[in-house]
């Protein structure tokens, strides 16, 4: 059972969720909180798999409670999927930054919403259905300049390839094809670039990618 946790302000938008959320036979909503310090306080408490976080709510925006959940090793099989109302939301790119495994616009369609919250605690998600490839590329492109990520020259040849691959948004399937390998070969590939570079998941290995410059805005391959 895949454990959620809804953090927004607006009381129907949480009754929306936990009511789809709550019908599927594989999710249960563990709580629901109304700002992120509330938000912080339910994870540590209930521990749950994956957290629906709103950015803008009082006291704690969720920008700041997704940081502190990220950044609590205790807390580090917690996934956070941010909630924005626009795709083009200024702050999506560092939501991705604090450590949120991916994000959702409010009005995503059930199913990929469903879908996205089995993949991100799968371990395979990377950010929501419905945000383009060149969206990443446009907010990684106002990050700050390129700098070595610790761990990077540890890589191999082939798994640094793997790394810039991901981080222009393709999955493991569109790697394996890329590469013509198994795909089984290429998420081994990705799981060991992520021990290595200390990525909590495969959003943060796309940081590491743009930050680091082994991938640059617009290579959208």
């Amino acid at each position: 059972m895949i454990r959620v946790l809804l953090a927004d302000d607006q009381l129907l938008v949480r009754a929306g969720f936990r009511a789809l959320l709550d019908a599927q036979p594989d999710i249960g909503v563990a709580g629901e909180a109304a700002d992120g310090e509330e938000a912080v306080r339910l994870v540590r408490e209930l521990r749950p798999d994956t957290v629906l976080m709103d950015i803008r709510m009082p006291r704690l925006d969720g920008l700041a409670a997704t940081r502190a959940i990220t950044g609590d090793p205790a807390l580090n099989e917690v996934k956070v999927i941010m909630l924005t109302t626009f795709e083009l939301d200024e702050y999506v790119f560092e939501a991705i930054r604090s450590g949120a495994s991916g994000f959702l616009v409010k009005d995503t369609e059930p199913e990929e919403l469903l879908r996205a919250v089995r993949a991100v605690v799968a371990g395979d998600a990377l950010l929501s259905p419905g945000v383009t490839r060149r969206l990443i590329a446009e907010f990684a492109a106002r990050s700050k300049e390129p700098v070595e990520a610790t761990g990077l020259s540890e890589l191999t040849e082939r798994e640094r390839e793997v790394m810039a691959l991901v981080g222009i948004g393709l999955s493991n399937e569109e790697i394996a094809r890329r590469l013509v390998v198994s795909p089984l070969t290429a998420k081994t590939h990705v799981s060991r670039t992520m021990v290595k570079l200390g990525a909590r998941d495969r959003a943060q290995l796309v940081v590491l990618a743009y930050e680091s410059g082994l991938v640059r805005p617009g290579w959208l391959g």
